[in-house]
């Protein structure tokens, strides 16, 4: 009788080794990072002048 199942660290050392022949995606694509933080950085302007906008028409209103 085994004391472990031989077939569980077969599965994890090829899982490893998949891991470590990935290559890094975002240096091989810059463009598309690059997409990505122009969009994120306008979409936080454009949610903070919304809440600016909310944030002076209360303030207005209290007055």
């Amino acid at each position: 009788m085994a004391a472990f199942d031989k077939s569980l660290i077969t599965r994890s050392e090829v899982a490893v080794n998949h891991l470590m022949k990935r290559k890094n995606w975002a240096a091989r694509e810059p463009g598309v990072i690059l997409v990505f933080a122009i969009i994120g950085a306008v979409a936080i302007l454009l949610l903070s002048l919304f809440i600016h906008k909310k944030i002076t028409a209360r303030r207005a209103a209290k007055a």
